[in-house]
């Protein structure tokens, strides 16, 4: 399966969660937006929205700083 991250392909070898997938990147516990094929995915669904095949993805790391 492939999605689209950031608009750089990867492959992904088994079905994810948004979760999991977001766990993988390093991102877990941190501040973070995702995009799904253009819509705001709330982080209380990330567990249960899973990934298919050709899915974009955005996901922006909220950086704190004044």
């Amino acid at each position: 399966m492939e999605i689209v991250l950031n608009g750089q392909p990867m492959a992904l070898t088994s079905p994810l969660s948004l979760a999991q997938l977001v766990e993988q990147l390093g991102f877990a516990g941190k501040r973070i937006a995702v995009e799904r094929n253009g819509e705001i995915v709330p982080k209380s669904q990330h567990i249960s929205c899973m990934l298919a095949d050709q899915d974009r993805l955005e996901i922006v790391v909220a950086v704190g700083g004044g």
